[in-house]
């Protein structure tokens, strides 16, 4: 994540305005606009002077994608967990947990993941229980 990928609009919020699926020379093909919550600033501030972040012109320091799901592997096993954790579980994540089970819309999740269509979307996001205990109470107060 470049730090000019980071935007700010006519209201003072911030985004996340990245291309996916780049090719050399080419135009993305899908643009992702994510709103940036609190947190996720507060983390970008963290790291708004480091070293590494200054002179790659990057908002966060982090190592290319195999060392980072190496390392997701270790945490993993130091906190028990024995789901095999990488960065592409973290998308799932975001989709289902995240966004999904906050009744964020699934258009606005796939604008958000930068997925051309939302039936790329639904492969990430599955349908939770909880997500659907929670439509049916809604119908059952019309009865």
């Amino acid at each position: 994540l470049k730090r000019t990928e980071i935007i700010k609009d006519n209201n003072g919020k911030m985004w996340i305005r990245k291309g996916r699926h780049k090719m050399k020379k080419e135009k993305a093909r899908c643009i992702s606009n994510v709103p940036l919550i609190t947190p996720a600033i507060e983390i970008l501030e963290k790291y708004e002077d480091h070293p590494t972040c200054i002179e790659k012109d990057v908002c966060l320091p982090l190592f290319c994608n195999q060392t980072m799901n190496s390392y997701l592997k270790q945490i993993a096993t130091l906190c028990n967990i024995d789901k095999n954790l990488t960065t592409h579980v973290a998308r799932h994540t975001f989709a289902t947990t995240i966004t999904l089970a906050n009744k964020v819309s699934l258009e606005n999740v796939a604008k958000m993941m930068g997925h051309a269509s939302t039936r790329m979307t639904q492969h990430y996001a599955r349908v939770l229980d909880q997500t659907i205990m929670s439509d049916m109470e809604k119908v059952q107060i019309l009865f």
